[in-house]
């Protein structure tokens, strides 16, 4: 019969695996009720931490192994930056292993380094279709958490709920005024960009509203530039969801080139609320992803793992929120 678990220690208090964590790591940002209340469910259980014992017996160490693209995008990096943060504060230190592409060579070269180095567990940040099967392949004794990875394959998720954004991004667009909205998407192999084609597509259906042709583009401004070249061509269009930020920044500079006034001419929500999006010309409405609650839902389904050796393939969905601002008025009269 096994001995008292993080898990029950969590479940006891109502707490998460990391706030027992904290606690146990002598962490200062924990409230003092909530410590109390840890530390008498630890008395109660008779709970003894373990990862010391689990030390000296695997060799594993208090680091975390991360995989993640080589990236100056803002999702993957500040999902990253959130990361760090987040293990630092449950007392483990984070080895990041970066990588070109995300393929199956690549990622399992990246995760036998990380084996060889004897880490506590691995997170991996795959936001593509070509990280899928190597996730699959790599060693079944490993706790192991996926995050933005593929919703199909049954390993531990954590993805910030892509398609509820793009649906509120399309519907404040509708609410607005605007019979349809234009999609200018990201790079068709990432999950983020299949999640936010989807949401767009079925807040337009529950409109009744026509679906117009997708706009293909990657995740760049300059992508958004030649796109809002086209688009400020097209007098029928007054409404554009952009994939993320950066493609947004392309399509305001192009429509401001061809003489369409944003919002009076042509409105734009974009998608992950960079930090220069409220100084954009207008400020731009968007979708912002929590990064921070996805970077403590990944620990946490990964602390379990690594308590318990429990091998269950948990998925947690973090809710974005809408921030609008001036970049959305109602359709222009004509």
């Amino acid at each position: 019969m096994r001995g008292p678990a993080m898990t029950d220690v969590a479940r006891l208090a109502g707490v998460s695996h990391q706030t027992v964590s904290r606690v146990l790591n002598g962490h200062p940002n924990v409230r003092e009720q909530t410590r109390l209340r840890v530390q008498a469910a630890i008395a109660e259980l008779g709970y003894r931490p373990n990862r010391a014992a689990r030390a000296l017996v695997t060799g594993r160490s208090q680091v975390i192994g991360v995989v993640a693209q080589n990236t100056t995008l803002y999702g993957p990096a500040s999902l990253l930056a959130a990361l760090e943060q987040e293990a630092a504060e449950a007392g483990f230190a984070v080895s990041v292993g970066s990588v070109r592409d995300l393929d199956h060579q690549s990622i399992a070269a990246a995760v036998e380094r990380h084996l060889t180095h004897r880490v506590a567990g691995i997170v991996v940040i795959a936001p593509v279709e070509s990280a899928g099967e190597a996730l699959e392949r790599l060693p079944k004794d490993v706790p192991l958490v996926t995050v933005d990875g593929d919703p199909r394959r049954p390993v531990p998720l954590v993805t910030v709920d892509q398609v509820a954004g793009a649906r509120m991004a399309t519907q404040h667009l509708l609410d607005a005024g605007h019979r349809t909205v234009w999609h200018v998407s990201g790079p068709p192999d990432w999950f983020d960009s299949a999640g936010r084609i989807e949401g767009w597509r079925q807040a337009l259906r529950a409109a009744g509203a026509e679906i117009p042709p997708l706009v293909p583009a990657d995740w760049s401004a300059a992508a958004g530039y030649r796109c809002g070249q086209m688009l400020a061509r097209m007098p029928e269009v007054t409404a554009v969801f952009t994939a993320n930020d950066h493609l947004a920044l392309g399509v305001l500079r192009a429509l401001h080139e061809h003489g369409r006034r944003v919002p009076d001419d042509m409105s734009v929500v974009g998608f992950d609320d960079v930090p220069e999006a409220a100084f954009f010309i207008p400020p731009l409405s968007t979708v912002r992803p929590d990064f921070a609650a996805v970077a403590r839902a990944s620990l946490d389904l990964l602390l379990a793992q690594i308590d318990t050796n429990a091998t269950d393939p948990g998925r947690h969905t973090i809710a974005p929120t809408l921030i609008p601002r001036r970049s959305v008025a109602g359709p222009p009269h004509r």
